[in-house]
């Protein structure tokens, strides 16, 4: 009887031996012929799954440092090609989700295998899941992370030498917040892992800081860039510049490394009459503020009294709320908002109060910012009305009137830079156009009223009515381009003579 179990025993691990390997199985080997074979006949094998982690030929080869299986399969011409990043999953006692070959290979020490996914595009930043029996035991790890775990066991830093060879980030942390320093533990075999990782830290940092650098002075060119078109107004200038300088030098600490408070910027008042650039100067700040990363959105949503306030109890409130939420990651631009807060004479139970109110309940949240538009003495209503309108509105910007050299200033600024939406889209001035010339003209041909209560908004009609006058003097047979798209001093006059 035990003769015949011994029999059974030797037939069952004979038919054992001769169960014929897997595409795995030569992976893990190094057995290159063999894996040619197998996968010159079955190319579906590329990215095979094993059957106990879910691991790719990829995987295995790479967490065996099997150089030539790595090589073969990275060159693969087939149709289908290898999976750089796949995801290895779940066995029943352990649970390896999310780990890449790259993971496979820092672990292992494998650096030939490592430094061939790495040649081949490999993400080194990749981070890791760790769980048993459904328990989390490690998030969010690096290759970088795994290969200082593997140094320390082992004392060799050569996968370690590899990773940081291509920039692999020092300061990279898991969700514990650990970065591969944190995870070196006291002692004299640390020490030379310590003093490479400090080493490539500070020089990541420096060219970190070099970058914000070059982005700091690109950001602040596009700001120069779009404050050009902005005439007068220096002290608001003066003011974004300092914005935007402070905030661009906080990028910068934050890429040395350095802890820097979040800054917030404040509520504001554009106070000035119609046409002198206030709709204009809120949405260069809101460009401001989403460049320098202080605001998700660069979108200004702009309001006036209709868009907020009901005609009936209990509309306003709701209306409002909505432009708020709208508004939410930008800039709240309410226009003319002098008109929500009746003057003495008109009904006390105005329902602009209550659309006042809802927006100042939310300008605490840091969700939006706040701008209040209007002529400078009708705006000292709002000012008044609610005590903590003051703490909220800190900054407040006066745009005075333009004068005729500013609106010839605007009017040049106008033509060099139009977008097809402009009446004037495709033509230019006359050489005679000078700044001065149109000055002088405007001086001439406007009164200090009309100036006054038009603003930016006279050279518009001017320049459309200058067109308009082009158009009417030019004969059907003229075949000059220059002449058909250049607008006279003559022209200009025209159009200031039909205001």
């Amino acid at each position: 009887m035990n003769a015949e179990k011994m029999q059974r025993d030797r037939q069952d691990h004979g038919s054992r031996s001769s169960k014929p390997p897997t595409i795995h199985s030569y992976a893990q080997s190094g057995d290159l012929l063999g894996f040619q074979r197998l996968l010159r006949g079955d190319p579906s094998l590329l990215n095979e799954r094993n059957p106990v982690m879910a691991q790719t030929p990829l995987h295995v080869s790479a967490g065996y440092n099997r150089a030539d299986i790595i090589k073969f399969l990275l060159d693969w011409q087939g149709a289908e090609k290898v999976e750089l990043e796949p995801r290895n999953m779940a066995s029943r006692i352990y649970i390896f989700y999310g780990e890449t070959p790259l993971h496979m290979a820092a672990k292992n020490g494998c650096t030939e295998a490592a430094r061939l996914l790495l040649a081949h595009g490999a993400f080194i930043e990749a981070k890791a899941i760790v769980c048993f029996h459904g328990t989390m035991l490690s998030n969010g790890m690096t290759p970088l992370h795994l290969a200082v775990w593997y140094s320390i066991r082992v004392e060799d830093h050569s996968t370690v030498k590899t990773l940081l060879e291509y920039n692999a980030d020092c300061s990279a942390e898991d969700n514990e917040g650990m970065t591969p320093l944190n995870h070196l533990s006291p002692g004299p075999g640390s020490e030379e892992v310590r003093k490479l990782l400090h080493w490539h830290l500070e020089e990541q940092r420096k060219r970190k800081a070099l970058e914000a650098c070059s982005k700091t002075k690109a950001k602040m060119d596009e700001l120069e860039d779009a404050l050009t078109n902005v005439v007068g107004l220096h002290e608001l200038k003066v003011q974004l510049r300092k914005w935007a300088k402070g905030m661009l030098l906080d990028e910068r600490r934050r890429a040395l490394g350095m802890k820097v408070g979040t800054r917030r910027p404040p509520h504001m008042a554009f106070l000035g009459s119609p046409g002198t650039g206030k709709t204009m100067v809120a949405r260069i700040l809101g460009r401001l503020l989403h460049m320098v990363g202080v605001l998700p959105t660069d979108k200004v949503t702009e309001v006036q009294r209709t868009d907020l306030v009901g005609e009936f109890v209990g509309h306003t409130g709701p209306k409002t709320r909505r432009k708020i939420a709208e508004a939410e990651g930008g800039i709240l631009f309410v226009d003319e908002a002098y008109r929500l807060i009746p003057s003495q004479k008109e009904d006390e139970k105005d329902y602009g109060i209550e659309a006042l109110e809802e927006i100042m309940s939310v300008m605490d949240s840091g969700k939006v910012v706040v701008i209040f538009a209007g002529y400078s003495e009708p705006m000292k209503r709002v000012i008044s009305s609610n005590e903590g309108f003051c703490r909220r509105v800190t900054k407040f910007f006066h745009f005075n009137d333009f004068s005729s050299k500013d609106l010839a200033n605007i009017c040049h600024i106008k033509m060099n830079t139009q977008d097809e939406g402009s009446s004037v889209y495709g033509f230019k001035l006359h050489a005679s156009c000078c700044v001065d010339a149109i000055a002088a003209l405007i001086e001439r041909e406007t009164t200090e009223k009309q100036r006054r209560e038009m603003n930016g908004g006279l050279v518009n009609t001017m320049l459309a009515n200058a067109r308009e006058t082009l158009d009417l003097r030019l004969d059907f047979n003229c075949l000059d381009t220059d002449e058909l798209q250049t607008i006279t001093l003559e022209d200009l006059e025209a159009g200031l003579q039909l205001l």
